[in-house]
């Protein structure tokens, strides 16, 4: 098991309309092409309250590379994903790690 960690920096007042995505629209397609999200997160206490943190586990990278494209590339996400951003974009950057757990973790 892999675990894929994205942090998605938004741009100043639009965490708010990422959430609603993830929340009405992402989450749902994300199920439909077996994605497994492992957490949501955001920032109480820190660097940035304008930043949305999650993790993902796959199996492998080759799953990974083929779900996430599919998911990419599905019409309904493109779709849904233009409407989310008709006020103006939603994210500045995204950052995306692959972690692999140690002998020692809780999580394996």
């Amino acid at each position: 098991m892999i675990y894929e960690l994205r942090i998605y920096h938004c741009l100043p007042g639009r965490l708010p309309a990422l959430l609603r995505r993830f929340e009405n629209t992402t989450l749902g397609l994300w199920e439909k092409h077996g994605i497994r999200q492992a957490g949501f997160w955001t920032v109480k206490v820190g660097e940035s309250n304008q930043d949305l943190y999650y993790m993902l586990a796959w199996d492998s990278r080759g799953e990974c590379e083929t779900k996430w494209n599919a998911f990419q590339t599905d019409p309904t996400w493109i779709a849904a994903r233009t409407e989310s951003e008709r006020d103006g974009p939603i994210v500045a950057s995204v950052s995306n790690s692959f972690l692999s757990p140690t002998s020692f973790s809780s999580v394996k």
